[in-house]
């Protein structure tokens, strides 16, 4: 069967794209940033804003969980619309790999061995240890409740996505490069998953941590390494695009919960009783 006009279309846009995939890449990572910058600011400046209303806390706190669900939601709803598309085994996988198929051939072996030094920043070693000592450092703190949300959040991530992967039995993309040596399923990527999650949490217990002159620094850090995780696991031909899509918005939706919970948890223990 012939591809449509609309899948020829959509063919050739994931070749060229793929064929300056580096730079695709550099783009999306400054527009990222430069969202999260703006975004971050507009939080910071409403937060004071309320702040300085005689609002109860609990009020403050019941709009944060509204937001919260909110992004919780669109999450969730971007996930659903690209696993139905993977599901499908169609058009979605063809695309998927005509991209991956053109970055290979348009990626320099430094390029790939750079991003096979980033990838490792999500592998499941680094991000264990990165939980226990964030945890342990918490702890020692008198953080209880920021250190619990954190082992919940990563420990959570790790069994949802597991489930996930053997819901979709997604095959991974066959390596030519001998650069991935991931087993298992393919979607969603639990590299992508796991670094937002991880780093996520670790910019949300900087804010909650440290002096308002580092939030901007620690939102932007989190934000850039999560992403380049998961842009290497495509340019280490160990995920398809989508799987990486999916495992932003999965990873994204549990992040966004475990944060309301800490701060629902950390609201009833500063509330007077």
């Amino acid at each position: 069967m012939l591809p449509s006009p609309t899948e020829r279309a959509a063919l050739a846009l994931a070749e060229t794209l793929g064929a300056h995939a580096l730079q695709v890449f550099g783009l999306l990572l400054a527009v990222l940033l430069a969202a999260v910058a703006l975004l971050a600011w507009y939080a910071d400046h409403v937060v004071r804003r309320v702040r300085a209303r005689p609002h109860h806390p609990w009020v403050r706190l019941g709009l944060g969980v509204g937001l919260g669900f909110v992004l919780i939601v669109v999450a969730a709803a971007l996930f659903v619309s690209v696993a139905s598309e993977v599901l499908d085994r169609g058009a979605t996988q063809r695309i998927d790999q005509a991209f991956m198929d053109a970055v290979q051939r348009g990626t320099s072996d430094t390029t790939r061995a750079a991003f096979h030094a980033i990838t490792r920043l999500g592998d499941g070693k680094t991000l264990t240890v990165l939980c226990l000592l964030g945890a342990a450092l918490l702890w020692w703190r008198r953080e209880r409740v920021l250190a619990l949300a954190f082992v919940a959040a990563m420990g959570g991530n790790g069994l949802l996505n597991g489930a996930l992967k053997r819901i979709f039995e997604r095959a991974r993309p066959l390596d030519d490069q001998g650069l991935a040596s991931a087993g298992g399923w393919s979607f969603p990527s639990g590299h992508s998953s796991g670094a937002l999650v991880a780093y996520g949490m670790l910019a949300y217990v900087l804010l909650r941590t440290l002096p308002r002159a580092w939030h901007m620094p620690a939102v932007l850090i989190a934000s850039a390494v999560a992403f380049s995780v998961g842009a290497s696991r495509v340019f280490v031909h160990a995920h398809f695009a989508t799987d990486v899509i999916a495992g932003f918005a999965s990873g994204s939706a549990w992040l966004v919960a475990c944060i309301l919970s800490a701060e629902l948890a950390r609201g009833w223990r500063q509330s007077p009783r």
